[in-house]
């Protein structure tokens, strides 16, 4: 199937041939009919799996007969998690929006950063996308208005809901029209979607992609068990001897991650961390520097991880464990996309192997646990 069969016109599609997206995503070739005709939706898959683009090519298709906006009222609300998602959307929508014969205007708010420069560029804005805390604010400084929302749209509803966002979503939900099409996207289903969606969508379209095995297939594995000690220069001696040039590295903590880069650094490998206590020009500009190459290492907590979309990111590795085998598995999904491979490395202490097993036993999965005595670190 090719896009020129789901309903999109001509600008859209010449857009999308000079991007050189070639075939859509299995959620792109059913979300996308089904938004143009209006229909609710219900999606789940997993990050890197297309569904940004699922609704950011319907919205514009759809928002191209609209005339443009001339008041403070929204017409598309997309409700994200984190920072860096509500960017990274952001940066979709102005990646498809190019060249189009009728303008939109999209903008993308969130907290860390002043409010009144987004209040003042707020004005004939038609595509919102926000995190809750900082879409509430404005709403009560009379910024923005979500009375005439005719779409809206929860992305990562799931971590919408883990992150203790639900008080901030029924406000939210309460200033919306009754009348309007929603969009429920999520990599799980849990309860509190279920809830959620049984209140929110009205006959919807069920779009389930399943496609974890398929994703960790295309990732070789690989664990070493090393002391505590000498857990740093391995990592120093895995970049440099197999020349690694972008690497994903994960921690548990912040500390943990401030820490790594430091030594990182010291030892004349160029690293910078990524979490949630930096500032969002900061953060937003170290993301920048790792997809576009410029960074050889980015050091990651789990919740800053979200919105690294790198296509063809070739490492990761977990210097820690996460608590749960499903952010392992999220954490390494973030290489082996696009059809292409990928290879994952954890770092194993003598405490780390019964969690390890674990983690392996949930995944379904054996990964071999490779012996780091007889390495010569000196020097790394």
């Amino acid at each position: 199937m090719s896009f020129s069969t789901l309903g999109l016109s001509e600008p859209l599609l010449k857009i999308i041939s000079e991007q050189k997206y070639t075939q859509p995503y299995p959620i792109q070739e059913q979300a996308i009919p089904a938004l143009l005709s209006g229909k609710d939706i219900l999606g789940i898959s997993k990050t890197g799996s297309g569904k940004t683009a699922g609704f950011v090519l319907p919205i514009l298709e759809l928002f191209q007969q609209k005339k443009t906006k001339t008041d403070r009222h929204v017409s598309a609300l997309i409700v994200v998690p984190t920072r860096e998602l509500a960017v990274q959307v952001e940066s979709v929508f102005k990646l498809f929006s190019v060249g189009l014969p009728q303008r939109i205007k999209t903008m993308a708010v969130y907290g860390g950063v002043s409010i009144n420069p987004q209040m003042m560029n707020l004005h004939r804005t038609e595509v919102l996308i926000a995190t809750p805390g900082r879409l509430l604010d404005l709403v009560d400084s009379n910024a923005v208005h979500l009375s005439k929302v005719e779409i809206l749209v929860l992305d990562e509803a799931d971590k919408i809901l883990n992150l203790g966002f639900k008080e901030e979503m029924d406000k939210v939900l309460a200033l919306l029209p009754k009348k309007r099409q929603n969009i429920l996207l999520s990599a799980t289903l849990s309860n509190d979607i279920n809830d959620i969606q049984k209140n929110l969508l009205h006959d919807p379209v069920k779009i389930e992609i399943i496609e974890e095995e398929r994703s960790i297939d295309l990732i070789t594995q690989i664990a070493y068990n090393v002391s505590e000690e000498r857990k740093g220069p391995l990592l120093r001696y895995l970049i440099k001897t197999e020349d690694m040039q972008q690497v994903l590295v994960f921690t548990s903590a912040i500390k943990a991650a401030e820490n790594l880069v430091g030594k990182l650094v010291k030892n004349g490998v160029q690293a910078a961390a990524l979490h949630g206590q930096l500032s969002q020009g900061a953060r937003t500009e170290t993301l920048y520097r790792f997809k576009a190459g410029k960074l050889r290492v980015l050091v990651a907590t789990d919740l800053a991880s979200r919105g690294i979309d790198v296509p063809f990111l070739r490492y990761v590795i977990n210097f820690e464990l996460p608590r749960s085998p499903k952010d392992y598995i999220h954490r390494i999904g973030r290489t082996g996309r696009a059809e292409s491979s990928g290879k994952a490395i954890s770092l194993i202490c003598p405490d780390d192997v019964h969690h390890f097993k674990v983690i392996q036993k949930k995944m379904g999965k054996t990964v071999d646990l490779i012996e780091t005595v007889d390495f010569d670190l000196k020097g790394y």
